[in-house]
């Protein structure tokens, strides 16, 4: 497995398209979906391969001058629990750090809502995220929403 930094706007277009497009539990609004891959483009984006195929993705996103977002993030089902996700954002926290931000966060669903977005969570508090507030309505009342934060 290797993980690196794409600059592309191109490829990273294609390695979220190829990477969402297996996550539909979590990627299945397709305007979401297409707003994160679009947006991603844009922005900081490290990508993880496996035998030469891109297998996931993470995308850092200035949120303040001090606080560096976890946009999106995205690893093919097949390659869940490799290892991929926790290298994935081992580059995000140091290209953040690099980039002289102090904090990060991430957005996510309220515990208790999906098993899915559960997990997810709790890989987001296995890197060291912690809950700080949840926005009810931010999305929509299905979906609250939790901000995790880390001191970088």
């Amino acid at each position: 497995m290797m993980v690196y930094e794409v600059h592309v706007p191109a490829q990273k277009r294609a390695i979220a398209t190829r990477v969402l497009a297996d996550l539909p539990e979590w990627f299945g609004i397709p305007e979401s979906t297409e707003a994160y891959i679009a947006e991603s483009e844009q922005l900081p984006f490290f990508a993880a391969e496996v035998d030469g195929e891109p297998v996931g993705f993470i995308v850092l996103k200035e949120t303040s001058p001090a606080t560096a977002e976890l946009c999106v993030m995205g690893v093919m089902k097949k390659y869940h629990r490799h290892g991929i996700g926790r290298a994935l954002f081992d580059a995000f926290k140091q290209a953040a750090v690099q980039r002289g931000y102090q904090y990060a966060q991430v957005k996510t669903v309220a515990g208790g809502y999906y098993d899915n977005y559960d997990d997810t969570r709790l890989f987001y508090e296995s890197m060291g995220f912690a809950p700080l507030e949840v926005f009810p309505t931010l999305w929509d009342e299905h979906n609250p929403c939790l901000i995790l934060v880390m001191k970088l």
